[in-house]
């Protein structure tokens, strides 16, 4: 049983649950036009941790203490929003890199502008996806998410606009909350309306959401500084390069490294309400927080 498993073996299950759901809803690579197929696939299947489609299915099992019929499809949902966001933030427009998740980048293996179609298919297939449950809130928390106010294009701006302005906290945070923040947010949200959430837990996991979505960015920031490009997977000491403002940047390196351990601790006292239900999103915020890459 999933409940027994070790915490490493646990998440291996859950990503072979979501690689699973990901693989029946996206066209096979032989479907015309095959192109399209074979890159939305390059970067769908190209090794990502799930911690979003995770977040999501564990956020409904600390609401009915057990996966709910759908909730596969919405957590997938999730994911293809966060690979489309991958394949366009890698694009020579934006951050211009050429590796991620330990390979060559889409538009390097297909070109620019296969590898923006990539993006708006995935993108269209997530909404396709959540449209099928038919219930609007779920389509409704994932485009606001995804979107311009407080959602993470609007935070793509303001990281576009910030390059090479004076790092300050605000900006900081306007960022971050909107970059990384929403999206990880909108994956507890998701699974916990999706399972029944009561206005009390939804809030619980909501606010869970937003520590754990602050200590990801942190923790991510960090190690763009301490690890190197082989260990995380995409170039490292990009965000220096490109002077993005960061939380080392405006706070230090060691006082980031608290702030990410201050998150954690906010994470977890969110979901007391929850008691064991919750096991594993504390386990994950943990996670988040340790991680190397």
């Amino acid at each position: 049983m999933l409940a027994a498993l070790p915490l490493r073996e646990y998440l291996k299950e859950r990503v072979r649950q979501v690689d699973a759901e990901l693989d029946r809803l996206t066209p096979a690579e032989t479907m015309p036009p095959e192109v399209i197929h074979r890159a939305m696939r390059y970067s769908l299947f190209a090794g990502g941790k799930r911690i979003r489609p995770v977040l999501c299915l564990e956020a409904g099992r600390a609401v009915a203490g057990e996966d709910v019929e759908g909730i596969r499809a919405v957590a997938a949902s999730l994911e293809l929003v966060h690979t489309y966001s991958l394949i366009h933030d890698d694009l020579p427009a934006l951050d211009n890199d050429d590796l991620r998740r330990g390979r060559p980048t889409n538009h390097k293996v297909f070109g620019e502008a296969m590898a923006i179609l990539a993006g708006d298919a995935l993108l269209t297939l997530a909404f396709e996806v959540l449209g099928r449950t038919g219930d609007a809130r779920l389509v409704q928390e994932l485009a606001m998410a995804s979107g311009t106010v407080g959602g993470m294009i609007g935070g793509q701006v303001h990281d576009l606009e910030g390059e090479n302005a004076a790092p300050t906290a605000e900006l900081l945070e306007r960022i971050h909350r909107a970059k990384t923040g929403a999206l990880l947010r909108a994956s507890v949200r998701l699974g916990a309306l999706h399972a029944g959430a009561t206005a009390e837990q939804l809030d619980s996991l909501s606010r869970y959401g937003e520590h754990a979505g602050l200590a990801f960015q942190i923790v991510d920031d960090v190690l763009d500084i301490e690890q190197s490009s082989e260990t995380l997977g995409k170039t490292a000491g990009k965000d220096a390069e490109q002077h993005k403002i960061t939380f080392p940047a405006v706070y230090g390196l060691a006082a980031s490294k608290r702030m990410a351990e201050e998150q954690r601790r906010l994470a977890h006292e969110a979901l007391a309400e929850f008691g064991d239900r919750a096991r594993r999103l504390r386990e994950l915020a943990d996670l988040i927080v340790e991680r190397q890459n």
